[in-house]
């Protein structure tokens, strides 16, 4: 069966239930669009935790080498890597219990999620949670 993302409507549940938003391979470079799209949500009041190995901080606040090294619980592990290289996020996703895996638009990934669905998570993929977030929610959460 092909992938399906869940409904707009309930994507615009879980943005609403959003604490923490794990960002995985999240630049320090202002250009790049994982910092343009962490800041934009930043700003919007979700609490982003950049998950970097080669930076100590990320829009103020503290980098993680890897998701496992987050001291608390993540809502939603939202994803900035190449396709091809996210089935070990899936599975740490999983590991850490978060509640959605989310692969930012151009990133597809069958295996990955079948992964994180049968770990318990929601999985959207192909999809920018700003995007996502800037039309479910115009006006804030």
């Amino acid at each position: 069966m092909a992938f399906e993302n869940p409904s707009r409507e309930r994507i615009k549940e879980l943005l609403i239930g959003a604490g923490n938003v794990a960002v995985v391979g999240l630049s320090d470079k202002p250009d790049r669009v994982s910092y343009m799209v962490a800041e934009a949500m930043q700003k919007k009041g979700y609490r982003i935790i950049p998950v970097n190995p080669n930076a100590d901080s990320i829009l103020g606040e503290t980098c993680y080498p890897s998701l496992s090294d987050i001291p608390e619980p993540v809502d939603i592990v939202n994803v900035f890597r190449r396709s091809e290289t996210v089935v070990p996020v899936a599975e740490e996703a999983v590991k850490i219990k978060a509640k959605v895996f989310w692969l930012q638009q151009g990133i597809f990934n069958e295996e990955a999620a079948d992964i994180a669905k049968a770990g318990g998570l929601e999985v959207i993929m192909d999809r920018c949670i700003k995007v996502e977030d800037s039309i479910l929610l115009p006006g804030g959460r």
